[in-house]
């Protein structure tokens, strides 16, 4: 069945039947997505897409005059001029590190209003299965719930089984339909000629309660071969029942595979999207604090929190020991569901990532090797307390364990053993692609 499901997402994607709203934007860019049929309400969305081929031939080709004429004074390009603006970032900030940074000049297209503050617009997300685009979590339920519809009629089924599991957010109440669904069709496959297994008063307490109230749930009866009809009940009074029609399915026995089904389905996954940035050091200190959908409790029930401690510490004078000054900062680090982690390099430029806070070191490592230039080669990332992350130690270590949430800078720092190489190497002060240092916001 698993791989019926795979096959099943593999043709739909194919068949490009699945079209979201606009095409592809730069990282900066917003966008406001188009009404879903069962949305009236337009809800604001930030649409990215990565660079085209042509943008990285443009870059590579950009990197290559900026390493044969950076000798030359009167040589300048965009790459030159983001050098030239870090050095002059890092002297300022080390001339003026008591002094409020400079504020940077931003600006955001579209419909949708970001504060300049915010270390990130929001949380991505992708769902390769469907297509390539990175979307909110609220925009990819929609576009789900859009695409799921959609195959109703073609697949009715498995479709069924999909919402079901995809487009209800109770996953116990979810759990109690599936089984309760499945003992409705077991009940027929046992006792095919039963027909008090062939009818459901769509009165009864229990179907009200497990199955009604579930997206998705009508949809699978249907697909099982029942049919909605007004009978007699006992009393003699009409009311509405589901009646398995047996002419309905190809045969009993392919509700067996239905029963499978609804077991075997999972929701359909997104993936964490790492929102990545290239930041300038002024660019950074500007961006500071983390969006809504950054935190596991809303922001005033966090601030409600925090004041209700800050009056309980003042209340008690007690001597805390390590032991509960580690337990209060797990519990502060817990209200957050992602983090922001920064890069330092030695050049001056920073490189982020957003990441769930129960994610492995391992992950930081893979998205840091992932855009270095020099591809490949060991390194260490340093907290700002100066301890070194080793990978072979601290790989499946989670962000919190690392206590590396809400945000964190990591320094960059080459492996002792790979020095030589990076020294005798032409791009030995280049760190980042060149499709990557093309991001680095305006200056």
């Amino acid at each position: 069945m698993a791989d019926k499901i795979k096959k099943f997402f593999q043709k739909k994607k194919i068949d490009a039947k699945f079209k979201l709203a606009g095409p592809g934007h730069k990282l900066t860019e917003s966008s406001q997505s188009s009404q879903s049929s069962f949305y009236k309400k337009e809800v604001p969305t930030v649409k990215r897409s990565g660079l085209s081929e042509e943008s990285k031939v443009a870059a590579d080709a950009a990197l290559a005059r900026l390493q044969q004429k950076r000798d030359n004074p009167s040589f300048n390009t965009s790459l030159a001029a983001i050098k030239a603006q870090v050095k002059k970032e890092l002297e300022n900030e080390v001339a003026s590190s008591s002094k409020e940074p400079i504020q940077v000049k931003e600006t955001t297209e579209g419909n949708v209003d970001i504060p300049k503050n915010l270390a990130a617009s929001g949380v991505y997300f992708k769902c390769p299965i469907i297509s390539n685009d990175i979307l909110s979590r609220d925009e990819w339920k929609k576009n789900i719930k859009t695409f799921l519809y959609e195959q109703l009629e073609e697949e009715r089924g498995l479709t069924a089984c999909l919402i079901i599991q995809s487009c209800n957010s109770n996953r116990e109440k979810v759990d109690i339909c599936v089984e309760t669904l499945c003992k409705y069709l077991e009940n027929i496959v046992t006792h095919p000629d039963d027909e008090k297994y062939q009818k459901i008063r769509m009165s009864n307490r229990a179907f009200c309660e497990r199955v009604q109230p579930i997206e998705g749930s009508m949809e699978l009866l249907l697909a099982a071969g029942f049919m909605q009809e007004k009978l007699l009940n006992n009393e003699g009074n009409e009311e509405d029942f589901l009646v398995f029609k047996k002419e309905n399915i190809p045969s009993v026995e392919s509700l067996t595979m239905l029963i499978d089904a609804l077991r075997t389905s999972e929701p359909i996954p997104l993936e964490l999207d790492r929102n990545l940035q290239v930041l300038l050091p002024s660019q950074a200190a500007n961006k500071v604090q983390l969006p809504s959908s950054f935190y596991a409790l809303s922001p005033e029930e966090i601030k409600r929190e925090q004041q209700l401690r800050t009056e309980a510490m003042e209340r008690s004078q007690m001597l805390r020991t390590k032991a509960m000054r580690e337990k209060d900062e797990l519990r502060e680090m817990r209200k957050y569901k992602f983090a922001i982690i920064r890069v330092r390099f030695p050049d001056g430029i920073l490189l982020q990532g957003t990441f769930s806070v129960y994610e492995r070191y391992s992950e930081i490592h893979e998205f840091v090797q992932e855009n270095l230039e020099h591809n490949g080669l060991p390194f260490i990332l340093n907290t700002p307390t100066g301890h070194k992350i080793i990978y072979e130690e601290d790989a499946n270590k989670t962000l919190i364990d690392l206590r590396l949430v809400p945000t964190t800078m990591l320094t960059f720092a080459w492996h002792s053993s790979v020095i030589d190489e990076i020294n005798n190497s032409p791009n030995k002060d280049v760190y980042l692609k060149p499709e990557v240092m093309v991001l680095v916001q305006e200056i």
